[in-house]
C-alpha cells in the first residue's frame, strides 16, 4: 500500500490526510464520534491528538487506531483488488 505521510486533525471531525504518491483529502468521521469505541473522541482534544502510529497507522494514543489503507481507499474509491493485482487474480480463479 501507499505509506500516509502527513495527518491533521480539522473541525468537526474530520481528518485531512496526505500519501507519499500525492494523493490527499478528507475523511468526516463526526457520524462514529461517541459510539462503540469512538466513545474516545467525546472528548473533542482527544481527536485532535490524532497522529501516524508505528506501523503507519492513524493513531490517537493506545485507546485508538484506524487502518490508514482503509481511508487511502475511501479517498480514492478504490478497491483492494485495484492495489493489490493478486486479490484480483484469486478472486477470478476462484
Amino acid at each position: 500500500m501507499v505509506k500516509l505521510v502527513e495527518v491533521k486533525a480539522k473541525p468537526d471531525y474530520r481528518l485531512w490526510l496526505r500519501y507519499e504518491n500525492g494523493v490527499e483529502g478528507e475523511i468526516d468521521f463526526s457520524k462514529e464520534v461517541g459510539q462503540g469505541v469512538f466513545a474516545y473522541w467525546s472528548n473533542p482534544d482527544n481527536f485532535q491528538n490524532v497522529h501516524i502510529g508505528n506501523s503507519g497507522e492513524l493513531s490517537w494514543s493506545d485507546q485508538l487506531d484506524i487502518c490508514a489503507d482503509a481511508m487511502y481507499l475511501s479517498i480514492t474509491g478504490k478497491k483492494p483488488e485495484d492495489i493489490f493485482p493478486v486479490l484480483k487474480q484469486e478472486t477470478t480463479n476462484a
